[in-house]
């Protein structure tokens, strides 16, 4: 492969948020934008963490509430976890 090709198989990062029921992936990364949560950046990005939501982890969308999508239930590793979809988008998966 030449330097100027572009590398094969390389999937772009999408939030979680974006994501529909059903999807599976591996989280990327965090990336706490100033609108996801009512909390300061820095502690959503902590609780995300301490729930599971780490780099390299497994996540499936489990479900999604009955108007507008919104909680979404996600399984990441082995445990179900109710998230907002707006929190969500903080989190980068493949």
């Amino acid at each position: 492969m030449a330097d100027s090709d572009p590398p094969v198989n390389v999937q772009s990062p999408l939030p979680l948020g974006h994501a529909q029921r059903g999807f599976c992936g591996r989280i990327q990364a965090i990336q706490v934008g100033a609108d996801a949560s009512d909390l300061p950046a820095g502690e959503l990005e902590n609780r995300l963490i301490e729930l599971g939501f780490v780099e390299g982890a497994s996540v499936k969308i489990l479900h999604e509430g009955p108007f507008s999508g919104d909680p979404i239930a996600v399984r990441v590793n082995n445990a179900t976890i109710a998230l907002r979809r707006r929190e969500a988008m903080a989190i980068l998966v493949i």
